[in-house]
C-alpha cells in the first residue's frame, strides 16, 4: 500500500471505531438498482433511528469511480467490477474493494405491443443493435424501420448487453442512449418501431421478447424459474461493492440485511429475483 493511502485507511478506521455518523454512509452507482437501493435504505433506516443513508445513481461505472475517489462508501453495480477498476482501487488503497452479490436480474428486451415479433436469438439481436439489421421485416416483422433505445455508456446494463449480445462489438450510431430503464421502457411504449433493453423493470406499455442464445434453440421468457436455471440467456447478478475501511459496523450490518430474508423479500416488487430460492 502506498504511504499516503495509509492515511485514508487510518482515518476511515478511526471514523468507523467512533461509530457511523448520519452523513457518512453514501451509496452511488447503478441506475437499474437505484430504486432498489433507495427502498432498502428507507426500510433499514426505519428500524435504525438516527442513521441516514444517501442513495444516488449515475451508472455502475460512476459508482465504482466514487469508491476510488472516496465520494461513496458503497457502489451498486449491475455488472462485475472491471479489472481496470480493481487496479485503480488497489493503487489507491492497496486492497480490492469488497464484493457482495445482492440479487439476480433478467435484462429484458422490449418492443411496442403492435410489433408482431415475439422472439429473437442473439444473432438477430446483435444485428439489430449493431445496425446491420435496420428493418423489422428482416426478422419477421413489419416493413418498418427499427428505432433503437438503450442505456448510456456509464451503465452496467449497457456494458453487460454489449459483452453478452454484441460480443464486445459496437452499438449502432443510431442508438438513443437514455439514463434509466424507465426511460427506455417509456420510449419503446410510445414508438411502434422501437426496440430497447432494460434491467429489472418489467415494462408497462411494452411487450417483452422471448430470447434464445443461438438460432434453433427454444426462446425463453424471463421468469424466476428461467433466470435461476439459466435457461433465459440474459440473466446476471447484481452487486454491491464496499470501501474496505468502512466494511464493518453499520455498513456490514446493512449489507448483511440486504442479503438476508428481509432485504431479499423486497426484490420481487421491483422485478428482481432472490439470490437463493
Amino acid at each position: 500500500m502506498k504511504p499516503w493511502a495509509w492515511w485514508f485507511w487510518i482515518g476511515w478506521m478511526l471514523t468507523a471505531s467512533l461509530g457511523l455518523s448520519a452523513a457518512d454512509l453514501s451509496v452511488q452507482g447503478s441506475d437499474t438498482m437505484v430504486l432498489l437501493a433507495q427502498r432498502w435504505a428507507t426500510a433499514y433506516m426505519g428500524s435504525h433511528p438516527g442513521l441516514r443513508i444517501e442513495v444516488s445513481g449515475g451508472g455502475s461505472g460512476t459508482g465504482v469511480a466514487a469508491l476510488v475517489n472516496r465520494t461513496a462508501d458503497l457502489a451498486t453495480c449491475s455488472r462485475k467490477i472491471r479489472a481496470r477498476e480493481v487496479e485503480s482501487y488497489v493503487r489507491a488503497f492497496g486492497v480490492r474493494p469488497r464484493e457482495y452479490p445482492v440479487a439476480l436480474d433478467a435484462v429484458l428486451v422490449h418492443v411496442h405491443p403492435s410489433n408482431p415479433v415475439s422472439a429473437l436469438d442473439f444473432d438477430q439481436l446483435s444485428g439489430l443493435f449493431s445496425g446491420r439489421i435496420r428493418n423489422w421485416k428482416q426478422v419477421g416483422g413489419k416493413d418498418q424501420p427499427v428505432v433503437l433505445y438503450g442505456r448510456e455508456s456509464s451503465s452496467g446494463t449497457c456494458e453487460f448487453f454489449r459483452e453478452t449480445v454484441l460480443r464486445g462489438g459496437d452499438y449502432s450510431s443510431s442508438l438513443q442512449p437514455l439514463q434509466g430503464s424507465a426511460q427506455v421502457v417509456a420510449s419503446v411504449a410510445a414508438d411502434p418501431g422501437g426496440l430497447g433493453f432494460s434491467g429489472g423493470l418489467p415494462g408497462a406499455g411494452t411487450r417483452r421478447l422471448r430470447l434464445a442464445q443461438r438460432p434453433g434453440q427454444t426462446p425463453e421468457e424471463a421468469s424466476e424459474a428461467t433466470v435461476r436455471s439459466g435457461r433465459y440467456p440474459l440473466w446476471r447478478r447484481l452487486y454491491v461493492y464496499v470501501h474496505v475501511p468502512v466494511d464493518r459496523g453499520a455498513v456490514q450490518d446493512w449489507v448483511t440485511w440486504m442479503r438476508g430474508k428481509e432485504g431479499q423479500s423486497m426484490l420481487g416488487e421491483l422485478g428482481f429475483y432472490r439470490l437463493e430460492p
